[in-house]
């Protein structure tokens, strides 16, 4: 086990930022830790850091026990947070080789790291460029390369693709993919629920401070009622078919925005099928009907009443 935080407690004056928060992040894979703004993530990253002091519990990490003085394990640890931090005046390779030198005062060994991050993120061009005139998506796969390059254990990605083009983006997940294979252990944050269902194997869903659900993406979608959501792009649908449509075995509710109809439904083997043949039986004329499995926001949606991208 790398991480181990047993009834961790933060609180500012009345708030109660962490309420006895339990977390188990194993060797070698990427744990989701998901919420709202303001549920406790970067108050939990910040604590597990030794950056913030905490009221009560105890955190672990490689096994000892963290502090603001355990050098040894920090030096294991490697940070990207979502603000970009590194130093506009000087160059990539310079911000990069600074970064690295916190960790790794061998000059040889160094050199050796620096490149092969610049390697990795895809900067080999851009290495005498001062971060002014890099593009935000080049200015993130900087800050990925300073928190990466001394090759640490574990590493923290808080929201590291936020505002960045499609095909960094795309970069950046592939360079974190490529870091977990290599045997690297990752916690990652994000609002897009999509990077969590491609990249996370077990994830957490925080809300005020409290683990609210923990698992497998499959354990967590399988603890709502919510099986599937069948939408319909319709072109002459009536309230009187929705009235209709919400008496149908396992139908939970029905939603119609301009022709776009969505169907939420409990698991059940006829679901389509029973949407279809109503369709068919009272002439509805439509475009588009498909099926869509329930997501990591449907589920939090239903647990708490928010949207994850809050």
């Amino acid at each position: 086990m790398i991480v181990k935080i047993e009834n961790l407690v933060k609180r500012y004056e009345e708030l109660i930022a962490l309420d006895h928060l339990n977390l188990e992040i194993n060797e070698g894979e990427i744990f989701g830790l998901l919420g709202p703004n303001g549920s406790g993530k970067t108050t939990a990253i910040n604590c597990l850091l030794s950056l913030l002091k905490f009221d009560k519990g105890n955190i672990e990490i490689f096994g000892k026990e963290m502090s603001p003085s355990a050098y040894d394990i920090k030096r294991n640890i490697g940070i990207v947070m979502q603000n970009v931090a590194v130093f506009e005046e000087i160059n990539v390779y310079e911000n990069i080789d600074y970064f690295c030198g916190l960790y790794v005062t061998d000059k040889k060994k160094r050199k050796e790291l620096v490149e092969q991050a610049i390697e990795f993120v895809g900067l080999k061009d851009f290495v005498k460029f001062y971060p002014p005139k890099l593009s935000g998506g080049l200015l993130r796969r900087l800050n990925i390369a300073c928190g990466i390059a001394h090759q640490p254990k574990l590493i923290i990605l808080d929201e590291p693709t936020v505002a960045v083009d499609p095909q960094s983006r795309n970069n950046i997940l592939e360079g974190i993919k490529k870091l977990n294979d290599q045997g690297t252990t990752i916690i990652y944050t994000s609002h897009y629920m999509e990077e969590i269902e491609q990249l996370c194997s077990r994830l957490v869903i925080l809300d005020k401070g409290k683990v609210i659900a923990s698992g497998t993406k499959e354990e967590i979608k399988g603890m709502i009622s919510l099986g599937e959501k069948i939408i319909v792009e319709t072109f002459n649908i009536t309230e009187n078919h929705m009235d209709q449509i919400r008496e149908l075995p396992n139908v939970i509710d029905v939603e119609l925005r301009e022709s776009t109809l969505t169907i939420r439904q409990k698991n059940g083997a006829n679901n389509l099928v029973n949407i279809m043949s109503f369709i068919a039986d009272n002439d509805i004329s439509y475009g588009k009907i498909y099926s869509e499995l329930p997501t990591l926001n449907d589920v939090f949606l239903e647990i708490t009443g928010k949207e994850l991208r809050d």
